[in-house]
Formats: C-alpha cells, structure tokens, sequence
C-alpha cells in the first residue's frame, strides 16, 4: 500500500488529508495519506528516512518549505528559482522536490477565468512573501508584463525584483492603490482578512472594471476583498480551489494518477472550512 503524508510545525490544522483522502477513495487506490507533525530539530531526520519509513513523499508546510529545499535536489528550475519546496518525491534513489503552489494558483485562476490574458495588462501583486514569491513566478512564465509588488516592508519587494528581474515593480504599500490603474489584475497573496487577522482596507476605486481580484486567503470562503470587488462588478477567484489545485501533481507523483479538482471535492472542503475555522 503506498503512503504519503504532509508534515509541519504544527500540522493539526492542515486540510490535505481531507484532499488526498478523497481522490484515494475516488480512484480506489490502496493508499493512505496522514498528517505528521515533525519538529524543526527533527526535520533533517525526518526527510532523510522518508524512504525507509515506507513514504513516496510528503508535502511540506510551515515552517519547513525553505528549510526542505535544502534537504533535497531541486526537480526543476522553477522550484530552484523559489528557494522553496512544498511537495516531494523520490525517483530512482534520489529524494526530489518541486513547487506546486504557482501553478495551484494558476490552474485556479484560469477555471474561474478561462478568457484570462496573462499578456495583456500588468499584475498587482500585495505582500511580498513566500505565497507571492510563487504566485510572481507563475505569473511571469505565463507572460505578465509587470508585476507591481507592494508589501509593507519595501526591501523585501525589491528582493523580489533582485531575484526575477525588471519585470517586478516593487511599490511602496501606502501607493499601491494609486498603481491599480491599466492592470488587469489584483492579488492579494497577505494573511489580511483571514479569520483572526485584521481586514485589507485597500480602496479599489482606481482598479479598472475589466480586471480579476483574487485573493488566497481561504478561511473565511469569501473574504471581504472579494465582496467588494463582486459589488463593484469585477470577476473573482477565491482562494480555496488554489490550495485543491496545488495538491494535484503530489497525488499524480505518489500515487500515479491525475486526480480532478471537482465540485463535489470543493464542496466537501469548503463545509470542513465553514465548520471548522482555521487554516
């Protein structure tokens, strides 16, 4: 019976199993899918008897997704562009991680906008972290232009132009808004609005009636970002079928098949979300 698991610090809050558990069950394959909470101190030891403990892989949440991409080989040069890894795997002898959260963002992205032109105006990106270093770089594969970054913190924006080049515009937060004009879309990649977190207060009055907001953040379903832009007429992607989307390639990885984000798989999240609170 094969076996994955998801593994941080801690780890009671993680929803994967609930993802995985369903897909194994679909597909009727004999497998399981487990949380493992694994200390930091731990970790090297952990991922290092991946394959002896009778693991394909695991996926990597907080704290450890830097600290894994030092644990194992980069599969590919995007994952090596991050510095990040948040699944792995092993293929012939050889421990492997990649990144799936850009592509979970931007496979969910196009489901809800399948008209969307990555080329056709810049981006707007808000915060400057781990989630937005991804969703940049999915971004600027798929041919964005300009990425305008603002996160509180500028170094940490202009970081982010360091790593991927002239394309990324980094802005200070308190500008953002007045950066909204001509782009095509808007992201919210911060932890504000999330259940416990103080809301995004951020006017959209410059934002242009075409352009797509989305937003990350899962719990609450629909954060108030995405309910006013839905007032104000624009398209929105929530953040919930980004966090279904990124767990694909895992399972196809481990288990050898393509698993498909459906309804039926969001609903039973999302009821598990509106329960349950958290993360």
């Amino acid at each position: 019976m094969k076996k994955a698991c998801v593994i941080g610090w801690p780890i009671a809050h993680s929803r994967s199993p609930l993802i995985h558990g369903y897909w194994l069950r679909g597909y009727g394959i004999a497998g399981s899918y487990t949380r493992v909470p694994v200390e930091p101190r731990n970790l090297a030891g952990f991922i290092g008897s991946l394959r002896q403990q009778g693991y394909e892989g695991c996926n990597v949440t907080i704290p450890h997704k830097e600290a894994c991409f030092q644990l194992v080989a980069a599969a590919d040069q995007t994952t090596r562009r991050l510095g990040v890894v948040n699944t792995i795997y092993h293929r012939d002898g050889t421990l492997l991680g990649t990144s799936t959260d850009g592509e979970g963002f931007l496979t969910n992205l196009r489901a809800h906008v399948p008209d969307f032109s990555a080329n056709a105006a810049p981006a707007m990106i808000l915060g400057a972290g781990g989630s937005a270093t991804a969703v940049a770089a999915a971004l600027l594969d798929a041919g964005v232009p300009e990425i305008r970054l603002a996160n509180r913190t500028l170094e940490r924006a202009e970081q982010l132009r360091d790593q991927f080049g002239p394309r990324i515009s980094p802005i200070p937060w308190a500008k953002a808004p007045d950066r909204f004009q001509e782009c095509g879309l808007l992201v919210n990649t911060t932890s504000l609005g999330m259940q416990g977190q103080p809301e995004l207060d951020v006017s959209l009055d410059r934002l242009p009636p075409q352009a797509v907001v989305s937003d990350i953040v899962y719990v609450p379903l629909e954060t108030k970002l995405i309910r006013r832009a839905q007032e104000r007429g624009h398209r929105t992607v929530g953040g919930l079928g980004m966090l279904l989307h990124q767990a694909v390639r895992g399972f196809h990885l481990w288990f050898g098949v393509k698993p498909e984000v459906t309804r039926d798989l969001h609903d039973l999240v999302a009821a598990d979300v509106m329960k349950g609170g958290g993360t």
